[in-house]
């Protein structure tokens, strides 16, 4: 999709590696959820790819922290969910212990 709207294979490859970081992170905390991938447009006519995650897992208490480098509560180098941010346009997180997570994510042409 993101070939489509025209995006680059250097965008390509951001958008493919927030997606990979973002279902591993479903998997891994709430075993289940989806992404859904929608075409925007902003006013002025620039072209991008909204990617949204939900899962109804255990949420994360403290965003602020697991947007921090190096925060995990696994195994893992805590670099997911900052790096995502990074490699975005926008970037949000919203969550609620016990009720799911859902995070969108918007790379722009």
């Amino acid at each position: 999709m993101a070939a489509s709207i025209g995006f680059r294979l250097i965008d390509q490859t951001r958008l493919a590696t927030v997606a990979s970081e973002l279902a591993r992170n479903i998997i891994k905390y709430a075993r289940r959820g989806r992404m859904i991938a929608q075409p925007t447009r902003k006013p002025d006519g620039r072209d991008g790819l909204r990617l949204i995650f939900e899962d109804n897992g255990p949420g994360i208490p403290d965003i602020e922290a697991a947007l921090r480098d190096g925060f995990t509560t696994g195994r893992g180098l805590g670099m997911g969910l900052p790096g995502s941010k990074r490699l975005m346009d926008e970037f949000k997180i919203e969550s609620g212990v016990g009720t799911g997570t859902r995070v969108t994510v918007v790379r722009w042409l």
